[in-house]
């Protein structure tokens, strides 16, 4: 498979995190072919010796170890040479529909959207359901779900000052993402709406409702003022 010229000339990261664990940081766009390719490689370091556990992320993977690898360099050459040959896979997701409040108390950011983009709220709210989004990957809390495919019309720069608390199932903007949070927290994203999906049970045998691959359509429960 021939890779395209910017990404030759780009060369990946890789980084110890303290003694167990490894950090790929691939270089080139988040877009879905390029999200293929982490979960390719993910796939394939989970066959690898004294690799515990593959976790792919955005644009990364990371890589736990049983024990310490006691040379990094080959490593680093077997995920460079893996990385180089442009591997993909395609994951056959579910589709899920999560109806959104927009706007309202339920969004309290998108005035701040709005001032960003120019765009009126429902322009927003009819730009943000028309995609069918892909769940790149799972992080930041249990359960979270980073998507692709945002329409970059609505694509609004992280808060600078982060929210301490924002309730699970907030619908949120951050960047050229969207996301969708799976319990209360903290975020520095703009939160848009609210669903009222379950994304997470830890009692559950599979407490992550979403798994990569997966799509989802927003659909609109209503806008509030």
């Amino acid at each position: 498979m021939s890779l395209p010229t910017t990404d030759k000339m780009q060369q990946p990261r890789i980084s110890l995190l303290e003694s167990t664990a490894l950090l790929f940081e691939a270089p080139g766009d988040m877009d879905l072919p390029q999200q293929r390719r982490i979960w390719a490689l993910a796939r394939l370091a989970n066959s690898w010796a004294n690799v515990q556990e593959a976790v792919p992320g955005m644009n990364n993977l990371m890589l736990t170890f049983s024990t310490p690898p006691p040379d990094l360099a080959p490593l680093r050459t077997q995920l460079q040479q893996a990385w180089a040959e442009g591997h993909t896979v395609s994951l056959d997701g579910r589709i899920f529909e999560l109806p959104v409040v927009y706007g309202g108390a339920a969004g309290p950011h998108m005035a701040d959207v709005v001032a960003h983009t120019g765009l009126r709220v429902d322009d927003i709210v009819r730009i943000h359901t028309e995609p069918l989004y892909t769940v790149y990957a799972l992080g930041s809390h249990p359960g979270y779900c980073y998507l692709g495919g945002m329409d970059a019309r609505i694509a609004t720069p992280r808060r600078k000052v982060p929210v301490v608390h924002l309730p699970g199932g907030s619908v949120s903007i951050g960047g050229i993402q969207s996301g969708v949070s799976a319990s209360d927290g903290p975020s520095g994203w703009n939160t848009i709406g609210q669903t009222a999906m379950q994304f997470f049970d830890s009692q559950s045998a599979t407490p992550a409702l979403l798994s990569p691959g997966d799509q989802i359509r927003f659909t609109v429960l209503r806008i509030d003022a």
